[in-house]
């Protein structure tokens, strides 16, 4: 098994337990992570809402950059969810050493669920600010909304809002909850069996929930325009956050002594392999939406690629090309990238910078502004989001096992190299 121990700084004290000779908690470290990024999540969130008030826009300006924030941060989250069902569907075995981190970070779904209430809570008092079929009265006033409304509704919409996040916590839970049962049980194969019969029924509903997700929240701040690809574009950044994520949660993990021996150089270079596939992924299902949408020519459809060629937003299109697809897939082609800890870091925070701002491309057009209206208020929601998500999975994780030590698969996952 080929490792790279050099690019492993010394383990630092913790009070872990070992298994297969290395430690396997992080609790000292991971419970001071959650206070300090807690604490950086809610006071960038205060501040942001100071500056939402200060705007005089009725909150529209506020809400505009919280959405895009949060759409990345969940982002992660339901990536996390997607690779923890897709690692029990395919009974993968190289993943297990590194699927309770996957496991922490899906179970954030609840903390989104309540951090998406600013956005909610005023689509169903009816505030028309961001997305106009809130308003009842301007839906009946316009002809195409009003043939939209037995959809765009916000009373229908709080309906799927309840379901979205109740799925999606219900199945986080059920994978983590059974795992954490797996490490006690006498019959861990008995419940690998029951997680795997799990995962083709939840990974349907799965993409269902995230496709009209991504429809109700993001593709309708413009109500007018229409994707059937949208929902793919969306979850192709889902993938890409989970696997830059998981990377550098597992190299943070090992920078505080934890992990330094179950994974490897050989895990790091498979997270960096769906790092790369999916930066085509997007691209490929970014291309489609786009080329099939052009030329068509309806204006119906066009007029949401026109106002994103114009002005500086067209300059930011041309950005997004470059930085989201050209550079990255380059930059991660060359296997020894992969298998480099401090490369595939940078590769993983840049992945994590580009879906940022192609969250900002998809969303803030709606501002009208001919140029792109970058901002301290940006910042500070996207600090807001990015804190309280890490101060989330370091409380859950701060006492876990950081592996599912009774796995089957485990002493596969501990010995995996790659061919």
């Amino acid at each position: 098994m080929a490792t790279n121990d050099k690019s492993i700084p010394p383990a630092k004290p913790t009070d872990g337990e070992t298994v297969f000779g290395d430690n396997v908690r992080a609790t000292s470290a991971l419970g001071s992570l959650a206070v300090k990024a807690g604490a950086v999540g809610v006071i960038s969130l205060g501040i942001s809402a100071a500056l939402g008030m200060s705007q005089g826009d009725g909150f529209r300006r506020f809400t505009l950059s919280y959405l895009t924030a949060f759409m990345w941060g969940l982002a992660i989250c339901l990536g996390a969810i997607y690779w923890v069902t897709l690692q029990h569907l395919v009974n993968a075995k190289w993943s297990t050493v590194l699927r309770r981190v996957g496991e922490v970070l899906a179970n954030t779904a609840p903390v989104f669920g309540v951090l998406a209430l600013p956005i909610v809570v005023p689509i169903f008092l009816g505030n028309s600010s961001v997305y106009v079929w809130a308003d009842h009265a301007k839906v009946e006033a316009d002809h195409l909304l009003h043939h939209k409304a037995g959809y765009l509704n916000s009373g229908f919409f709080l309906v799927r809002y309840v379901l979205y996040f109740g799925f999606w916590t219900l199945l986080a839970r059920f994978y983590l909850r059974k795992s954490l049962e797996q490490d006690k049980s006498s019959a861990p194969e008995g419940i690998r069996k029951r997680l795997q019969a799990a995962a083709g029924p939840g990974m349907i509903v799965y993409a269902l929930a995230v496709t009209f997700f991504s429809i109700d929240l993001v593709m309708s701040v413009d109500p007018y325009w229409f994707s059937t690809i949208f929902g793919v574009y969306y979850f192709a950044s889902c993938v890409l956050c989970i696997n830059s994520t998981a990377a550098l949660s597992a190299m943070w993990l090992q920078n505080n002594g934890a992990l330094k021996k179950s994974v490897t150089t050989e895990h790091f270079h498979d997270l960096g392999k769906m790092m790369f596939a999916f930066t085509i992924f997007w691209a490929y299902t970014g291309f489609a939406q786009f080329m099939l949408i052009w030329y068509a020519n309806i204006p119906e459809e066009t007029a949401w690629y026109k106002e994103r060629f114009a002005h500086g937003w067209g300059d930011l299109s041309i950005a997004l090309l470059v930085l989201h697809f050209i550079v990255p897939f380059f930059g991660l082609l060359s296997r020894h990238v992969k298998r480099n800890r401090k490369a595939l870091a940078f590769w993983a925070f840049w992945i994590l910078g580009v879906v940022y701002l192609d969250m900002y491309w998809l969303i803030m057009p709606a501002t009208h502004s001919e140029d792109v209206p970058f901002g301290l208020i940006d910042i500070t929601t996207l600090a807001g989001i990015a804190g309280v998500l890490i101060g989330a999975a370091a409380f859950l994780a701060k006492n876990l096992t950081l592996v599912p030590v009774k796995d089957p698969r485990l002493a596969h996952s501990v010995a995996f190299e790659n061919i």
